[in-house]
């Protein structure tokens, strides 16, 4: 008779199979449909983790339920690595957002972000003019700005403009930084002093073109490590808990391995 591990383990693997095939499925729609970067960027890890989750959740299966001893070995190394894998990452997405946040600005609903207060492992995945070509076409195709342009189109004057609690990504990539003191006209339209010389390299990267704004600026890279440090933060969070699931897990998976191993010898020992 098969004990309470072995069964558990064999439905958790159910579960786990089922939840790769449309990990899976949504991998091979996107490299079959993706047309922008940023899709494209995303197949790759995507049909990855289907392929993992499923080739993990078969053999834990058929080690459990077919006494496979040797599967089920392999299943444990794969959990124990999986679980220091992502007590590491955890760690480090602590350690990395732990630096940086938006800077109040006097009399204004938003804040305004500046790269160099964030950790620099963070800086220079941005400052590569590579990868960060790759970030602004995402930026551009996901229409940030564009949104962001019709939410606050109704702000003619530049006090009402100013009293908007703008995002991380829509004060740092869709207007130019406050220190330019470029004047309103809409929120993508600012027009710059003819008599002033900017030292700021973010004024002189400004631009009316809906296609430039602000993608090119210093505080565009800060808004999007800034939005990035929350969205980290919170996959940290939920990276503890799947943590503690795995460990239960990988418990309940060694009791198994032990049941499998006894079995074996149980019917070895029936069938000289």
């Amino acid at each position: 008779m098969f004990r309470l591990s072995n069964n558990l383990i064999g439905i958790l693997n159910i579960a786990t199979f089922l939840l790769s095939v449309p990990v899976l499925g949504a991998g091979i729609w996107l490299a079959n449909r993706a047309d922008t970067d940023c899709e494209k960027f995303l197949e790759k890890p995507v049909i990855a983790l289907g392929v993992f989750l499923m080739a993990v959740s078969i053999a834990g299966l058929v080690g459990a339920c077919c006494r496979v001893s040797w599967l089920l070995w392999l299943y444990l190394l794969v959990m124990f690595l999986l679980i220091l894998l992502l007590f590491a990452f955890t760690v480090f997405t602590f350690v990395v957002t732990n630096k940086g946040a938006g800077k109040a600005v006097s009399g204004k609903g938003y804040k305004e972000y500046k790269l160099g207060d964030y950790s620099d492992w963070l800086q220079k995945r941005v400052n590569g003019t590579k990868n960060w070509n790759k970030i602004k076409s995402c930026l551009i195709d996901s229409k940030v700005c564009n949104a962001y342009a019709e939410k606050y189109s109704k702000d003619t004057v530049v006090n009402d403009f100013y009293n908007e609690h703008l995002s991380a990504l829509q004060s740092g990539c869709c207007k130019p930084p406050d220190s330019c003191n470029f004047t309103y006209v809409s929120p993508l339209v600012w027009t710059a002093s003819s008599t002033t010389t900017y030292t700021d390299s973010d004024c002189n990267a400004w631009s009316n073109n809906s296609t430039v704004l602000c993608y090119n600026c210093q505080s565009c890279k800060a808004g999007l490590l800034d939005n990035l440090k929350g969205d980290w933060k919170k996959v940290a969070i939920v990276n503890v808990i799947i943590l503690v699931v795995l460990i239960v897990v990988y418990s309940v998976g060694c009791s198994a391995f032990r049941n499998s191993r006894e079995d074996n010898a149980f019917w070895k020992g029936r069938n000289p």
